[in-house]
């Protein structure tokens, strides 16, 4: 499992080190109830109960928090298991659904990815650009055993492939936060048939 990356300052010594642990499991929580809803980073402090200054301890900016908060969450839920499978259409559907579960997370990654093509957005830039880069690895590689294999098609180039299904998999989450009716599980579930050897 890929280490969390540090984003931020770490603590000092070990003390510190769980302090910061600790803002990010509160601030987890804040944000599966409430998204980021443009919060301040004074009313972030106040809504996780640690003063303003506690977290520019360790945290430089507003940016800064919000793109660890996602981090932390994903480094939990990959501790948690759920993202144990192989790389592929059916990890992509289990992490769809995880998030789904906590709709501030969902709305708190949307934001962040959108914020992360403005000027000035160097955290979420550099984070989420190494985070496409890695499910775009790993998808590839899958999908090209599987071609190998037989098991999906072999007309469209794997890295294609890969990329295609990361798209759909944003695409319909940011669908279900504006239209929670929107059927996202079993549009998910069908990229598998559209990828099954004609």
């Amino acid at each position: 499992m890929e280490s969390e990356p540090l984003i931020g300052r770490r603590g000092a010594h070990a003390k510190g080190v769980a302090r910061r642990q600790e803002i990010l499991d509160r601030a987890i929580d804040v944000f599966r109830e409430r998204g980021a809803d443009g919060t301040s980073l004074r009313r972030i402090a106040e809504a996780i109960g640690v003063s303003h200054a506690a977290l520019l301890h360790y945290f430089d900016s507003r940016e800064q928090l919000l793109v660890a908060v996602y981090a932390h969450a994903e480094t939990q839920r990959a501790a948690a298991g759920t993202l144990d499978k192989e790389p592929g259409v059916e990890r992509m559907v289990d992490a769809a659904i995880a998030n789904v579960e906590v709709p501030g997370l969902v709305q708190l990654y949307s934001t962040l990815v959108a914020a992360s093509l403005e000027s000035g957005s160097e955290v979420s830039r550099d984070y989420f650009s190494r985070r496409f880069e890695r499910l775009r690895a790993e998808l590839t590689a899958s999908f090209r055993a599987q071609q190998q294999d037989g098991l999906i098609r072999d007309d469209v180039p794997a890295e294609q492939l890969a990329a295609l299904v990361i798209a759909a998999s944003d695409g319909l989450q940011i669908q279900w936060l504006l239209n929670p009716s929107v059927e996202l599980e079993g549009t998910l579930r069908s990229i598998a048939t559209l990828l099954r050897p004609a």
